[in-house]
């Protein structure tokens, strides 16, 4: 026995790497099957981004949940693979949307159905504690998905009245004769529609998403970085108004037929709006920090008692000549 008891005590060790390998494969396997069945999904998806300028930014949003989850890295050493059936549910919820979705025909409810799906599966291959640790990322993913048409037009409207009243401010401010009817701005009497793809919505999902992400990777306090995701708003609305302003400037300088103006209107503005729109984040970033101090409650000075030998005067060993006498 004690043979054979020492045969066994030398056999091969298993890995504590191998179950989160089989895990991290047999996900992979799961994440193609979700693909395939969600194919025609995706298709739609893309084709939204490649032709919708407002969701020209969800090429890069699953980029971004990869950068969240390289930034959680640390948590990796604490996650353990524990599959649990709880994400039955969460795929269930998922069929039904898209089974709701491809009855009343509602394409928007078709792609949300893409989360609770995702969810599901992380959960029943790696189960809470992975989630833990990839939610932020899985939740990101959110932003790739289009807005249903009802809430691009409650948000498009009011978007492109602002960005009209606040442009033409901004090019009277500027010296150029500018006025608004409706959503046109005439300027030197040449109208400068703000019409429904220039409303900044796009730019509002794009900045969202963008100051999202920086809010999760960034080493901030946490209502920093609730400051820094409600700015999206107004840094959509600020860059949306440079953009008009500008072009309004380039039409009033070189004329209707300017090449200069669809130039910055249509090609510039999507170059440069987000390098502008990381700049505003960083410049917030560095306010945040240099705007509340730090305050630590100062530990107690120490008190020390002086010795007797500080307090003894010393008297001189030889009295002076006029003491003695």
């Amino acid at each position: 026995m004690h043979g054979l008891a020492s045969h066994v005590d030398s056999g091969p060790s298993h890995s504590p790497v191998r179950p989160a390998r089989a895990a991290a494969l047999t996900a992979l396997g799961l994440f193609l099957l979700l693909l395939g069945t969600h194919w025609a999904t995706m298709g739609h998806l893309v084709d939204r981004w490649s032709n919708d300028p407002q969701y020209s930014h969800g090429f890069i949003v699953p980029l971004f949940a990869a950068v969240v989850l390289w930034s959680r890295r640390a948590m990796l050493k604490q996650v353990a693979w524990t599959p649990t059936w709880i994400g039955c549910p969460f795929l269930a919820i998922g069929l039904a949307m898209r089974g709701v979705a491809a009855w009343i025909d509602f394409e928007a409810l078709d792609t949300l159905s893409l989360l609770p799906s995702i969810f599901g599966l992380v959960l029943l291959v790696g189960g809470l504690s992975v989630l833990r640790w990839s939610w932020p990322a899985l939740a990101f993913l959110g932003f790739m998905m289009p807005l249903p048409y009802f809430m691009e037009t409650a948000l498009a409207l009011p978007l492109r009245r602002i960005a009209t009243i606040m442009s033409t401010y901004a090019l009277q401010t500027l010296g150029c004769p500018a006025l608004s009817e409706g959503n046109v701005i005439l300027v030197d009497d040449i109208p400068l529609g703000v019409e429904h793809a220039c409303s900044g919505l796009g730019m509002l999902l794009t900045f969202f998403a963008l100051a999202t992400a920086l809010a999760m990777v960034v080493n901030a306090p946490w209502h920093d970085r609730m400051v820094l995701i409600a700015s999206a708003v107004p840094i959509a609305v600020l860059a949306n108004v440079i953009r008009i302003t500008a072009t309004g400037l380039a039409y009033h300088l070189a004329g209707p037929d300017s090449e200069l103006a669809r130039l910055i209107y249509h090609d510039l503005a999507g170059w440069l709006m987000m390098p502008l729109a990381l700049a505003m984040l960083w410049l917030e970033l560095q306010f945040l920090a240099h705007l509340f101090i730090d305050q630590s409650d100062p530990a107690p000075l120490p008190l020390t008692m002086p010795k007797r030998s500080e307090f003894a005067i010393e008297l001189p060993k030889t009295l002076p000549k006029e003491v003695k006498s």
